[in-house]
């Protein structure tokens, strides 16, 4: 999960040039930029890639980022998105100038089906996972833990119970109660 106010003020740090500020924008969020990226290309070599790129944007245009504009994260996955695109289109334009000899059934038959979001669903995806962080942050501190290490660890109640040393009844119902407010405050965001 993301701290958009953590991610804005590392982003104004590495504007002047800190590069300890980049390292944590790029721990904070590589490993979700990279998806992103994956996604697009669906080539883990061409991600790596992309991400290294948009990173290296970022240590240039940081100071191009504006606050009043947009979340943080959004910026950074446009920059991703943009990068993925283009290589996109290069490979694209290289694959098009080899098959210009080619016949027009030989070309449909290495087209491929393309079930991939479009830019516009990415950008969805990625403003639903900013509703949701913004949710689980309004959560008081138990629940949004076990909410946490059930979801995006994978743990059972009761070993959500063992790994922060509190009753299982009290795992239960801080799970219940935090779904609760997470629905109701993502249904208030819609």
């Amino acid at each position: 999960m993301f701290d958009s106010d953590l991610l804005r003020e590392n982003l104004s740090r590495v504007a002047l040039g800190d590069r300890v500020a980049l390292r944590r924008v790029y721990e904070a969020t590589s490993a979700h930029l990279f998806g992103v990226a994956l996604r697009i290309l669906n080539r883990r070599d061409l991600a790596e890639d992309v991400l290294q790129e948009a990173f290296v944007n970022v240590w240039h245009h940081a100071g191009s980022y504006q606050a009043t504009q947009g979340q943080p994260m959004t910026w950074l996955i446009s920059i991703v998105r943009n990068k993925a695109l283009d290589h996109l289109r290069t490979g694209q334009r290289h694959v098009a100038d080899s098959l210009d000899e080619a016949d027009d059934e030989e070309h449909e038959a290495r087209q491929i089906a393309d079930d991939r979001p479009n830019p516009m669903q990415l950008l969805l995806q990625a403003a639903d996972a900013l509703a949701i962080r913004g949710c689980m942050d309004a959560l008081d501190a138990s629940p949004r833990q076990c909410l946490a290490l059930a979801y995006y660890h994978g743990l059972s109640h009761s070993e959500v119970a063992e790994h922060i040393a509190a009753p299982l009844g009290s795992v239960k119902a801080w799970v219940r109660r935090g779904l609760e407010r997470l629905k109701k405050c993502l249904d208030q965001r819609a």
